[in-house]
């Protein structure tokens, strides 16, 4: 069990102007501005969950995933992640919890990847037995196999980053963070790492907390998500619920043969091509059903597909509600 309450984090971050002169005062005079980057931040999250937290740039995500990890140290508040509070046992603290920051290594540069797994072994006291077992089946899920015996700065980023979500699970953690696990990865290294987190969390019950801005990484994990922006949670729920309660449209798109329907009350052409159009429809003003029978009556449909707000679109419209 996750548990924050009223955390608070601030910087002290220094700012000077542009030019060499200005370079040269600062060295003896320097402005200061405090940013606030996490206002009391509340939130529960059970065992077994995924949740994903999502957020503009700036707006507290790697900071709150870096005081549950233990990292930093908030100002006030209360961080309880199974009994512990990271910050005070550290040591404790990460025997039990994965990280994977996706613009950090924690690979050694120059040494094969099985050299790295070595070490963080010995560093977590890994049991040889355990080890073992885990980097097999490691091994096998994220098809690493050759990529073991290549030194890391070989590897592209996506095979790195295949290595990196293997060596944050080979001490068996109970809860893993996983910041931007798949930026910059290709189209096959994202499915094949959202089908791993999918089947560690159903198999193993690995709690998983996933910050990224790409969506279709929320959509593929996970049914919860907070939103947080300029230091504030500012919703909790999941994913259907955020997409209601964004937008009730639909996006019809109709091929059809012949001349082309007319759109009526509580339709709005988005795209129009010879033999094909793309309306999207307010179901408070005229249902699904009654669209189609209409366009029917007109000419003749030959296909219709109906889909909802895109996970982008939602946050886009929550980040222009609220300003962030």
């Amino acid at each position: 069990m996750i548990t924050l309450q009223n955390i608070n984090k601030t910087f002290r971050v220094a700012k000077r102007q542009a030019g060499f002169g200005r370079a040269v005062k600062a060295l003896f005079s320097r402005e200061y501005e405090i940013i606030h980057a996490l206002n009391d931040i509340s939130f529960t999250i059970g065992d077994g969950e995924m949740v994903g937290y999502i957020g503009p740039n700036g707006a507290g995500k790697s900071t709150t995933i870096k005081i549950m990890c233990g990292i930093l140290t908030p100002e006030s508040g209360s961080c309880n992640i199974d009994g512990r509070t990271p910050w005070k046992e550290r040591t404790a603290h990460v025997r039990e919890i994965g990280v994977v920051f996706g613009q950090r290594s924690q690979l050694w540069w120059d040494v094969p990847i099985i050299d790295s797994f070595d070490l963080i072994r010995d560093i977590y006291k890994v049991d040889e037995k355990l080890f073992k077992n885990n980097l097999d089946e490691l091994t096998e899920l994220l098809d690493l196999g050759e990529l073991l015996k290549t030194p890391t700065r070989t590897l592209s980023l996506g095979q790195r980053m295949r290595c990196e979500i293997a060596a944050s699970l080979l001490h068996s953690p109970r809860i893993l963070f996983l910041d931007e696990p798949t930026i910059g990865l290709d189209a096959v290294s994202k499915i094949a790492v959202r089908q791993f987190i999918k089947k560690l969390n159903t198999e193993h019950g690995t709690t998983v907390i996933l910050t990224t801005h790409d969506m279709q990484d929320i959509e593929a994990l996970t049914e919860r998500i907070l939103l947080i922006g300029k230091g504030n949670i500012l919703l909790d729920g999941s994913l259907d619920e955020l997409k209601k309660r964004s937008s009730e449209r639909k996006t019809l798109v109709v091929e059809y043969n012949g001349i082309a329907p007319e759109i009526s009350e509580g339709m709005s052409l988005s795209e129009a091509k010879e033999g094909r159009l793309v309306i999207v429809l307010d179901p408070s003003i005229m249902s699904v059903s009654d669209a189609i029978t209409r366009f029917a009556a007109q000419t003749e449909i030959t296909d219709v597909s109906v889909s909802g707000i895109t996970a982008e679109e939602m946050v886009a419209a929550l980040y222009k509600e609220y300003r962030i």
